[in-house]
C-alpha cells in the first residue's frame, strides 16, 4: 500500500514530439498510478526539468530543436539522480547503443511495447539515487583496500544503477562471476534471478534450445515445453560466461534477442517479450576475436556498452601489506559451519597475499567442498 502511494507521488518527464505517442505513454503511465508531464521538445524538456522534479525521463531520439542524446547528457550533468531511458526508431540501435554509453539507463525500440515499457519503469523506480553513495551489499561482497580493489567497488556501484550490457573482461578464476553477481545484487533487478550460462559447456545442437527454450514435440525428445535461460532470468539477469565461444550462427540469434527484446522458442511460430539485463564475461579479447573473425562486431558492439576489467593487473601487488587474506577467514567458516577459525599466533599467521593472487586463491577457497 505504501509503495503505491509512493508511486502516486512519482512524475516522470515524457518527451517527444509526436501526439499521439506522447498520449500513449501518458496512459500508459497513469494505469501505473504515475504522473506523467509532457514535453515536445529539447527546450520544453529543460524548462519542465528546472521547475520539477521528476522519478524518471522518458524521451524520444529525434527532436525538433535537438537530439535525445543532448537531453541524456544535460540530465547526466544536473539531474544526476533522474534515469533515463530513450526511445529509439526501429533499426536505430547504434543510437540506443550511444545513449547508454552516454549514461541512459536504458532504451526503448519503437513500436513501444507497453510491457516492455512497464518492466522498464518498475526497474528505473528501483534505481538507487546516484548522488547517494550505496553501501555495497551481496554475500560476496569485495574486501580488501587495494586501490585497484577500491576502484572495481566504485564502478561496480555505478554499474549497477544502470540497465545497459554489461561485458567483464579477467583472467581466469580474477572473480568475474562474483562481479557480475555483486552488480546483479545491488542493482534494481535484485529480486529477480541471477543466471549464470558457461557458453563454452553448452553443445552447439543444443545452445539455441537452450538459450531461448522450446515447445513440446520440437525435436525428438522434446515431450513438454520447456524455458530457456532468457526465460528463466525474467525480471532479473542474465550472466553470459565465456560469451567468446558461442558459435557464430548462435551470435546472431542472440544479436537479434538483445535489439528486439525478444526470443522464440524452438518450434513456436511466435516471439515473447523479454524482461532481462545482459552481463557477459570473458578471458580473451573479443576485440581480437571480431579481427580474427571470430566473433560478430555488431554482438560486440552490444555486449561491450559498459566495460569492467576484473582484478586489473595494476593491483597494489607491489605494497602486499595493503592486502589482507581475509576473504578466506571469514568465508570458509561461514561455508563449512564449522564457527570461527581461532586466530594464529602471530609467529605463524600467513604472509599478506598480493592482490590478483588473493582473488585467484578466494575463488578457490570458496568453491572449496564442505565435509
Amino acid at each position: 500500500m505504501e509503495r503505491r502511494r509512493a508511486e502516486r507521488e512519482l512524475k516522470v518527464l515524457v518527451v517527444d514530439d509526436e501526439d499521439d505517442l506522447r498520449e500513449l505513454l501518458d496512459m500508459s503511465l497513469a494505469r501505473m498510478g504515475l504522473h506523467a508531464s509532457l514535453a515536445a521538445s529539447v527546450g520544453e524538456a529543460r524548462e519542465l526539468l528546472a521547475q520539477e522534479r521528476f522519478a524518471l525521463c522518458l524521451t524520444d531520439m529525434r527532436l525538433p530543436d535537438g537530439e535525445g542524446m543532448d537531453l541524456v547528457r544535460h540530465i547526466a550533468e544536473h539531474h544526476r539522480d533522474v534515469p533515463v531511458a530513450v526511445i529509439t526508431a526501429f533499426g536505430s540501435m547504434d543510437n540506443a547503443v550511444a545513449a547508454l554509453k552516454a549514461g541512459a539507463f536504458d532504451y526503448l525500440a519503437k513500436p513501444v511495447s507497453i510491457e516492455q515499457l512497464r518492466a522498464l519503469v518498475r526497474s528505473a523506480l528501483d534505481v538507487p539515487a546516484r548522488a547517494t553513495p550505496q553501501p555495497m551489499v551481496g554475500g560476496d561482497a569485495l574486501v580488501g583496500d587495494a586501490p585497484a580493489l577500491a576502484q572495481v567497488r566504485d564502478m561496480i556501484a555505478k554499474l549497477a544503477r544502470s540497465g545497459a550490457p554489461v561485458h567483464i573482461h579477467g583472467e581466469s578464476g580474477s572473480g568475474k562471476e562474483r562481479a557480475a553477481r555483486l552488480i546483479h545484487d545491488n542493482s534494481a533487478r535484485r529480486d529477480g534471478s541471477f543466471v549464470a550460462v558457461n557458453c563454452g559447456a553448452i553443445p552447439e545442437n543444443l545452445v539455441e534450445s537452450e538459450f531461448f527454450g522450446y515447445t513440446k514435440g520440437a525435436f525428438t525428445g522434446a515431450e513438454a515445453d520447456r524455458e530457456g535461460f532468457f526465460q528463466a532470468a525474467r525480471g532479473g539477469t542474465l550472466f553470459l560466461d565465456e560469451v567468446g565461444d558461442l558459435p557464430l550462427g548462435m551470435q546472431v540469434k542472440l544479436l537479434r534477442a538483445i535489439q528486439e527484446k525478444s526470443v522464440r522458442r524452438v518450434g513456436a511460430r511466435s516471439e515473447e517479450g523479454t524482461d532481462v539485463r545482459l552481463i557477459s564475461a570473458t578471458h580473451r579479447s573479443l576485440k581480437q576475436m571480431v579481427e580474427e573473425g571470430r566473433f560478430r562486431q555488431d554482438l560486440f558492439y552490444r555486449l561491450n556498452v559498459l566495460e569492467l576489467r576484473a582484478c586489473p593487473a595494476c593491483a597494489n601487488a607491489a605494497n602486499p601489506s595493503r592486502n589482507s587474506p581475509r576473504p578466506c577467514s571469514t568465508a570458509l567458516p561461514r561455508r563449512t559451519g564449522r564457527g570461527r577459525v581461532s586466530p594464529r599466533p602471530p609467529s605463524t599467521r600467513c604472509a599478506p597475499i598480493p592482490f590478483p593472487a588473493m582473488c585467484a586463491n578466494w575463488k578457490t577457497c570458496w568453491n572449496a567442498p564442505t565435509r
